[in-house]
This record gives C-alpha cells, structure tokens and sequence, in this order.
C-alpha cells in the first residue's frame, strides 16, 4: 500500500473506532501510532513517542486552557450566572417570550467568563429553566433556548476551543479572540430575534411576564458588575496588549475566585471541587491532543493533507464551492461527533486545502476568516440531532419534556445559525473589522 492509501484506511479505521463509542483520544493514538509504524517503522515511532509528549505539552501557549476552566469553574461558584439572567429578566421579562430571551442573554454574558458550551448550558439551565416553567413556557421552546444559548460558550471569548484552533494553524490567539467577538454578539442577537418570531407565531410558547421596576432592574444591574469587571479586565486586557492570553487567564481565574469567597459560594471542600474539576477536564483535553499529534504525525508522514491540497487545486471547483463542500462535512460529522475532536481531527487536513486556494485575503486574516466559520458550525453540531450534546444537558435537566420536543425547539435556533454563517462568508469584514481596527 501506499502512504496515501495507507492513511485513507486509518481515516476509516478511526472513524469506525468512534462509531464504536471508543473514545476519541484513545481512538487518534492507536490510529496514529499504528499509521507511523506502518509507514515509518517500529523504531522510528518509539524515538518520536520518547519526545513527543514533551514537546507538545512544553508549550506555554497550552497553560491558557487550565487557566480558562478554572475561571469558570469559580465563576459557577460565584452565582454570576444567576445575576446575568436575574438582570436580563428585569429588562426583558414582561415581554412576550422575554424570559426565553433573558436567557440567551444569561448565556452570552456567562459565555464571556466561561469559554465552554456544555459548562454555559449547564450553569444557566440550572437558573433558567426553574423561571421559564414558573412562566408556563413551552417545553420546546424553554429547552431548545438554552440548549442554543449554550453554544455561545465556544464562540463568545474566551473559548477553549479557539484557543485549540489557533494552535493548530499556529494564529494569534489574540486576534482570534477579536475576531470572534462581533460574530459571537450576532449569534446572541440572532437567537434573541428567533424568538421573538417564534411567539409571535406560537403566542402560547412564550407567555408574558410581570414588568420589573426601574428600582429592581438598577439593582439586578449592580449585581452583573463583577461579571463586567472580569470581561473589561480580562478580554479587554487581552484586546489592546494589557496581557498575554496565559496571564490574562490567570488574572481572570484569580479574579474569580476572590469573587466567588467573597460572595459566599466558594469555601475550603468547593475550592477542591474546583481544582478537581479544572484538573479532570484539563486531563481530558490534554489527551485528546496527545492522539491528535500522533494522528496528525501519521497523516504528516503520509503526505494526505498535501496531495488533496494539490488535487483539490488543480481542479476546476472554485474556492467558495470547496468551503461549501468542507462546511457541509463538518455539519454532517457534527452530528457524531464533539467539538474539540471535530477541529482537531479535521483541521490538519483541511486547512492546508484552503491556504492553498484564493480567497482574496492574507494569510492571516484567512485563519481568523476560516477559523470563525469552522467555529460556528461546530457550535451547530452541539444542537443538531442525533447527537447534540448540549440537547442532551438541557432535556436531562428538564423533567418532564422529551428529548423529540427538544430537538424540534433548536430547528428556528438551527436557521438563525444558517443566515450567520452565509453572512460571515459573504462579508468576511464582519470577521475581520475588530482585529484590524485594534492593530
């Protein structure tokens, strides 16, 4: 066999692996060290084996991610999700499906403190979900928000998985991070405007609420100020060169965590709690990309990701249609598959394929364009059936509603999706006009 065929059956064999609920990581270092030693030899694999964890794990840029989950951790600690609903509820309550739009307004603030969709959908669904029953909010609806209110987590900064994308194209961090921002406020914006079509045709899915005084909502305000203070402090510091994304972590998760004592949710067992959860997620993410660099060695060695570049280039499809047909893929793997293995799986094949085609735009403003809109669809496999992680979250905690209900409550949320993404290709000056602007 040749390399290339060689590495054509390692796909099929890591893809059936994951069908059969192997797990990921587990999956892409027996697919990547059998791959090596079938191309390479035995001995090579050990050599590079004896220093690739090293060199992957050596890098400071990586201390950002445990950094990011500590933050949120603290941040759960603290009740700031509650006080981020408790404020868009005051303003928004009284109106016809405005506790469902509070809480995709929850999500994007909690987003910006978090960096993770399943730990977003979570945290305000625990919030959430008690308020939109108490106001007789469909089944559908009420689930199907915060399960798509959730997915901010991944886009709005900070997000783990960007700061994983970036790596892996070796981008700038930071300017990922401005990229991602004005995209993120339009996923929220977007989500909000669904809903409020969604009751206009489904009056009874969303019944009106009591209107909150201007007493009550100053005070809701006043309990969001950490949560501005953290972003300010944190993403702007990032923004304008204030910090580096690892000490702009460390900040924002030492920040927090003076927060949450402060405010009475963090003592001695929940600061273990934290550390504890900090460190098992951080673990699991840790060994993901451990397989994925042998993975990635294997299909390196193979020379896979070059030639398709090369056939890919030499044929007649334009660059918009090959973006189409990479696009339609990740929707399609989306649907069994979770976030941080989809990008770190496809990546290093795709990406040499778009560098290689012309868009118009600079390399470095080709990674931010691209990145975002890969981003965006993997945050549309966390609500796509059949499996849909973030559904999953949300219906577990909402007793009562089916899982069937559910998925029909993320359909309107799935076309708001569809409008952003062909915007953001359209217009890739809605990715890139921050980026430029804080140069």
């Amino acid at each position: 066999m040749t390399s290339f065929e060689i590495a054509l059956s390692g796909l099929a064999v890591l893809l059936s692996l994951l069908a059969l609920r192997i797990p990921v990581a587990v999956a892409m270092l027996l697919v990547g060290m059998g791959g090596y030693a079938a191309i390479a030899g035995i001995l090579p694999l050990i050599n590079y084996a004896k220093t690739a964890p090293y060199w992957r794990f050596a890098s400071y840029d990586l201390s950002v991610i445990p950094m990011f989950l500590l933050m949120s951790q603290f941040a759960g600690k603290a009740g700031l999700s509650k006080a981020l609903f408790n404020a868009a509820n005051t303003f928004l309550g009284h109106r016809r499906g405005g506790v469902a739009m509070a809480a995709i307004g929850g999500c994007a603030g909690f987003g910006a403190i978090c960096g993770s969709s399943l730990a977003t959908a979570a945290t305000m669904g625990q919030v959430a979900l008690p308020e939109l029953r108490r106001y007789n909010y469909s089944g559908a609806l009420a689930t199907g928000a915060l399960a798509a209110g959730g997915t901010l987590g991944i886009l709005i900064p900070p997000s783990v998985v960007l700061v994983i994308f970036a790596i892996s194209v070796e981008a700038n961090i930071v300017t990922m991070f401005q990229a991602a921002l004005i995209p993120g406020l339009m996923a929220a914006a977007g989500y909000i405007i669904t809903i409020f079509l969604y009751v206009r045709i489904k009056p009874e899915a969303g019944p009106v609420g009591p209107r909150s005084g201007r007493a009550k909502r100053i005070l809701a305000l006043i309990e969001t100020w950490p949560v501005l203070l953290i972003f300010v402090v944190v993403i702007g510091g990032i923004y304008v060169g204030v910090f580096t994304p690892t000490e702009g972590a460390a900040v924002g998760a030492f920040g927090t965590g003076i927060i949450a004592v402060w405010r009475g949710g963090l003592r001695w067992q929940g600061f273990i709690d934290c550390l504890a959860g900090t460190a098992s997620s951080t673990a699991m993410i840790f060994l993901i990309l451990l397989g994925a660099d042998f993975f990635n060695a294997f299909l390196g060695l193979s020379r896979m990701p070059l030639e398709l570049a090369e056939v890919i280039g030499a044929s007649t499809l334009s660059p918009m249609v090959i973006l189409m047909l990479i696009l339609v893929f990740y929707l399609l793997l989306g649907c069994v598959m979770d976030s941080l293995a989809m990008i770190l799986l496809t990546v290093p094949v795709f990406w040499p394929i778009i560098a290689g085609l012309d868009f118009g735009l600079p390399e470095d403003d080709l990674k931010m364009w691209f990145g975002i809109i890969v981003l965006i669809v993997v945050e549309v496999g966390l609500i796509t059936p059949p499996v849909g992680l973030n559904v999953f979250v949300i219906n577990s905690m909402a007793k009562g509603v089916k899982l069937k209900e559910t998925f029909i409550g993320v359909l309107p949320f799935l076309a708001s999706d569809l409008v952003r993404i062909i915007l953001l290709i359209l217009f890739p000056t809605l990715t890139l006009a921050l980026p430029h602007v804080l140069k």
